[in-house]
Formats: structure tokens, sequence, C-alpha cells
């Protein structure tokens, strides 16, 4: 029992380093957006806000869409480092169960799938994206609130925090994503 306390306790301390949004309990189980259109899904979407995570450190992000095969997404993500490169990352979102396809996993390059679930969008202005994966007595939660534009309206913003603590998000840990055009110009260079 000893050796397993020891063990959860490493793990846990490995994962706080690396990511910032980490709880103890369970993944909520909450409702996803009901007949997701993948089709209206595609396109460019700007990351508003985001929970912290360990793999994105730059500002004006980017999520671009395509359509590659009947429940399968092409994915490009892309942000300006504070050097003033870009980062870019491809990979795919697969739908996991045709009767929820909002339900998808989303992969890169050799990692392993992920849940990327949209609890809520207009597709024209607003998406709500929440993931989250249980370790043993804990749960790692990533969020992204995306606009098809740089800003988004402040009474949307509310609604779709309200989403999130009604599933237990911590909205206060939420972090902006500068949209600035000037300051972004260097992505479209």
């Amino acid at each position: 029992m000893k050796a397993m306390q020891v063990i959860s306790l490493t793990l846990l301390s490995v994962l706080a380093v690396s990511a910032e949004v980490l709880r103890f309990g369970r993944c909520p189980k909450p409702a996803v957006q009901a007949n997701f259109n993948s089709s209206m899904y595609i396109g460019k979407w700007y990351e508003i806000m985001k929970l912290p995570t360990f793999f994105q450190k730059g500002e004006c992000g980017t999520a671009t869409y395509s359509a590659k095969s009947p429940g399968v997404i092409g994915v490009l993500n892309s942000e300006l480092l504070a050097d003033g490169s870009t980062n870019s990352i491809l990979g795919s979102a697969k739908v996991k169960d045709p009767a929820e396809p909002a339900k998808l996993e989303v992969s890169f390059n050799a990692s392993p799938p992920g849940p990327y679930w949209v609890l809520s969008t207009d597709y024209e202005g607003y998406s709500l994206v929440y993931s989250c994966r249980d370790y043993v007595i804990f749960r790692m939660e990533f969020s992204w609130i995306l606009s098809r534009e740089p800003t988004i309206p402040e009474e949307t913003l509310e609604e779709l925090h309200g989403i999130l603590s009604s599933i237990g998000v911590d909205v206060s840990k939420m972090v902006p994503t500068n949209q600035d055009e000037a300051f972004c110009s260097a992505m479209s260079q």
C-alpha cells in the first residue's frame, strides 16, 4: 500500500509540474453539442481563452479544421511564440462513436489520442471545447473557448463560463489569449 501511495504522489508531482489544471476526483461527463455537424465546424477558429496547458506556450492561437474523410477532421493548431516564431502542429480528430459525433478524439504525431468534446457551438461565432483525463485519484482538465473572430461578445463568454462552471470547471483559472491584430500580424507573414 505504501508503495502505491509513493507512486501516486510521484506521478501527481510530475504531472503537476507539467500541467497547470490538475484536480482530485474523476472527470465529469458533461452533455455535448446535440446533432453536432462536423462539416459546419470546418474552418478557422481563434483561441479566446483556455485552461493553461503544458503544450501551448504562445499567443495568437488558432485552430483550422478541414474535412479529411467521413468522421475524420484534419487539425492545424498554430501559435506565435515569444521569440516571434510560429509554432504549428498537424493532427486529426476522429469521431469515437457515431451516436455522439461531438465527442472526438484528437491526436498529433505519435501522441496517444485525447478527448476533444464540443460542449456547445453555434458554428458561426463560438465553440466551447472540453477535455479531461482520469489518472488514478485525480483528473487533468483542458478547455478552450474559440471564436470565428479574434474577439467574442462578453455575454457569450459569460454563458460559456456558466456551462463550464456547471460541470465543476474553475473558470477563474482560464487565461485569455492575446489576439491583438497588430501583435498577431506576425502569424500571417
